[in-house]
């Protein structure tokens, strides 16, 4: 399998090339050359693994047809260290729960970090690992989070040998849990910044970063962030597991509410439902930065500026440039990687947006692909956190609250629709006491976790700065 570039590079890579380097030379995304197809057998076969194998057996049969780079063996044997009962607490992995009539959730924050990212993050640090310990390297990691993809990076990362953790964060933009999550941790490879501005700032300056070509190969800069194809590779696994638990034959379809800001999450559906896996629809949840909603209703992808992003109670979704919205665009475009270059690399810099409403392949983001989308306020995620705990008993967090909100909007009988739990209530507590009154449950290993020692460098939305600091660490 080789990978191109979504804006046209010549090169085409192997998995564990584009494995330690994130973007393309050219600024795009990497891709698979085709997406491998899953015909009607080989989906009855991964039902029987899931079953009576696993998870993991059944994410070594996924990342099979993505990574020939890597002898089969040590593959089966990174997805067994990887998906194990002890570290996502079920056997199944992911489980669905039943919420009400033909509406479901899939639980993917039973990890170290109680949020979804574990669910990539965990394969992501034992695939570096193995690579670097390979070639004799190491890696510097540079990433952005607006809350949850940074504590599971470093929690995944923490004494990795080979591997230093840059994260950007958005200075006091996240919930106080997250933020000590990651800034309590004092492994010696874990360095915390935190950026004066939002998380959009962040991730333009690990863009900016990655882009000089010539610090990049100097330092050895990787990143964590859905950017990288593995970690949205590992995320396609989860979408097969979840149709397995939810079907009885493959007859049958079903859709998936993805609560989305930097649309990682929701384009690992986008592949999965691409290699045939029998997806009615992708639907799109998003908080008041609507930027993906928007494009979905009207064509239009207009990218928001620092003061115009909100600052909302589901913190992870405030974002209004998603980095990975572009792989879709590129497939949407009939793989035209100089329009996606046009639009992304040129349109955006200059314009801060691009208008694809009467272009023709714009109709078939829904009716070829199957999107559609939805927006949940505060209040909206209030009233649903109060109904959900109401009417069935179970708790759930802001983000989450936003998928349920939209996924009853497009319900259809007879086609069990699966909200993406994205993280648990408590990393949101001060919400859920404001809808519920009371606190959330809080994992032991959690209790006093805001009041540890911190260890975190607050600088300006300054990529220069942000070089120096990495220059200065890897002197050391």
């Amino acid at each position: 399998m080789r990978y191109l570039s979504t804006r046209g590079h010549a090169d085409r890579k192997r998995f564990c090339e584009i494995l330690l380097e994130g973007l393309a030379p050219d600024g795009g995304l990497y891709l698979p050359e085709h997406y491998p197809q899953v015909d009607d057998a080989t989906l009855t076969r991964w039902r029987q693994v899931y079953r009576e194998q696993g998870y993991a057996e059944l994410a070594f049969e996924v990342l099979s047809l993505y990574i020939d780079d890597i002898p089969a063996a040590d593959l089966r044997a990174l997805c067994a260290k990887t998906y194990t009962a002890e570290v996502f607490g079920t056997p199944e992995i992911v489980p669905l729960r039943a919420l009400e009539d033909g509406l479901w959730l899939e639980a993917l924050s039973n990890g170290p970090t109680l949020a979804f990212k574990d669910m990539a993050m965990q394969l992501l640090g034992n695939l570096f690992e193995y690579e670097l310990a390979r070639r004799g390297e190491e890696l510097n990691i540079l990433g952005a989070t607006s809350g949850d993809t940074g504590s599971a990076a470093e929690h995944a990362m923490r004494g990795k040998k080979g591997v230093r953790v840059f994260m950007t964060s958005p200075h006091g933009r996240m919930s106080p849990f997250q933020q000590a999550q990651m800034f309590s941790l004092q492994d010696a490879n874990i360095h915390n910044i935190a950026i004066e501005g939002v998380f959009d700032d962040c991730q333009d300056i690990v863009k900016a970063v990655s882009n000089d070509l010539a610090f990049k190969r100097r330092y050895k800069i990787g990143t964590v962030n859905s950017i990288n194809w593995a970690r949205l590779l590992a995320q396609v696994v989860y979408y097969f597991a979840g149709y397995i638990q939810a079907t009885a034959s493959n007859g049958q379809k079903v859709s998936f509410t993805v609560p989305s800001g930097n649309f990682g999450n929701v384009c690992a559906g986008h592949v999965a439902r691409m290699m045939g896996l029998p997806i009615h629809q992708l639907v799109v949840a998003t908080n008041e930065n609507d930027v993906l909603d928007e494009f979905f209703r009207t064509g239009v992808y207009r990218v928001r500026g620092s003061a115009d992003t909100f600052e909302t109670s589901s913190p992870s979704m405030d974002i209004s440039k998603a980095s990975n919205f572009e792989r879709f665009i590129f497939d949407l475009l009939g793989r035209d990687a100089a329009r996606t270059q046009a639009l992304f690399g040129e349109a955006l810099a200059r314009e801060g947006r691009f208008d694809l409403s009467r272009d023709p392949h714009f109709p078939l983001a829904a009716n070829r692909y199957g999107f559609a989308s939805g927006k949940s306020t505060h209040a909206d995620r209030l009233r649903t956190i109060r109904d959900t705990w109401a009417r069935f008993g179970q708790m759930i967090d802001t983000h989450t609250a936003d998928g349920v909100k939209v996924a009853r909007e497009h319900l259809v009988h007879g086609v069990p629709m699966i909200v993406l739990e994205t993280a648990l209530p408590i990393k949101f507590a001060q919400t859920i006491v404001e809808a519920l009154g009371r606190e959330p449950d809080r994992p032991a290993r959690f209790q006093g976790i805001e009041a540890l020692p911190k260890r975190v460098q607050i600088m300006s939305a300054d990529a220069e700065q942000v070089k120096a600091y990495i220059a200065a660490q890897c002197s050391i």
